[in-house]
């Protein structure tokens, strides 16, 4: 297969790249000063795309590949590819699900036992020497048998009610419809009602147009000055205005957040609130999952051009 041509729209791990780069003709279009022209020069013999959930692939990007046949994302989210414009010329996507479910359920959980336990706060108070000048770090809430909202109870949001469950958290969540599940878990249709009813909420929803701004002002209010936001889904799921207002003002106590809108460059606003916890996108970091991560998205584009079934497909 290394005749065929795929296009690499942002970096991978090394081990990813080795095993792309030892089967395909990869370009890397992440490389490029001028991106317009890059595909203008190599895009008409383009087979595959492979990206990250993130960068995804637009209209522009997919309308440059004239035999493109399959995008393949590195990432659980796909969002950021242009569903349109694949779906009229037929091309195939893949994700990554499944594999990462687990690390990210466990980084929001960690966030959420950060952010409420102050630990970040804690740990500068030791290092500035603050525990020796000024005495006991201030007090801070506990997590255990308070309210927990899960907005969205596909893959990663249960894997994050049942680490609650061990909190003896007492759980509602929000989905499409009833789940049937064996917790004691409470179904709220109304994310603003969910919010009303939780001290920690979590946004794990897949994202899409129909979520945008979910968790809007009025879910961000209901939530309160007591009450915490965690993001582990997309930063498109949330009004990011409307949050940092709310965070500004204390209308909202806290939040912890691994995703931004036109991250990595993130709203400065953020950077000078003390009651919110940030993290790099980061809640699939491992080594184990990444490696996993890139073996199914070059297991899906090997599928793909032997002509077997792809493994997780999307479209």
């Amino acid at each position: 297969m290394s005749s065929i041509e795929i296009l690499q729209v942002g970096p991978y791990p090394s081990w990813d790249e080795e095993r792309l780069n030892a089967t395909f003709n990869m370009h890397r279009y992440f490389e490029a000063a001028d991106k317009m022209a890059f595909l203008a020069e190599r895009g008409a013999d383009i087979r595959g795309v492979a990206t990250r959930g993130e960068l995804g692939a637009g209209r522009a990007m997919i309308e440059a590949l004239p035999k493109l046949e399959v995008i393949s994302v590195y990432g659980v989210g796909y969002d950021a590819v242009d569903l349109a414009a694949v779906r009229e010329r037929g091309i195939r996507v893949t994700n990554t699900p499944d594999v990462l479910t687990k690390d990210v359920a466990d980084l929001g959980v960690a966030m959420m036992l950060a952010q409420a336990r102050g630990m970040i706060g804690a740990d500068r108070w030791v290092r500035s020497g603050d525990w020796a000048g000024k005495g006991l770090y201030p007090l801070k809430s506990q997590a255990h048998g308070k309210r927990a909202g899960i907005l969205g109870l596909g893959r990663i949001g249960f894997e994050v009610a049942k680490r609650l469950a061990g909190f003896d958290m007492d759980i509602a969540y929000s989905s499409r419809t009833p789940k049937d599940i064996a917790g004691n878990w409470t179904y709220i249709a109304d994310p603003v009602a969910l919010a009303e009813r939780s001290d920690f909420l979590f946004v794990t929803l897949s994202a899409s147009a129909a979520t945008r701004h979910i968790v809007d002002r009025k879910v961000i209010e209901a939530l309160g000055p007591e009450g915490m936001l965690i993001n582990i889904s997309r930063a498109s799921n949330i009004d990011e205005d409307a949050l940092l207002d709310a965070l500004e003002t204390k209308a909202l106590g806290s939040a912890a957040l691994d995703v931004f809108e036109g991250e990595p460059k993130l709203n400065p606003r953020f950077l000078s609130l003390d009651n919110v916890l940030l993290q790099p996108h980061m809640a699939s970091g491992t080594v184990e999952t990444r490696k996993a991560m890139g073996k199914l998205v070059f297991d899906n584009l090997s599928a793909h051009f032997d002509g077997r079934p792809l493994l997780t497909p999307v479209l």
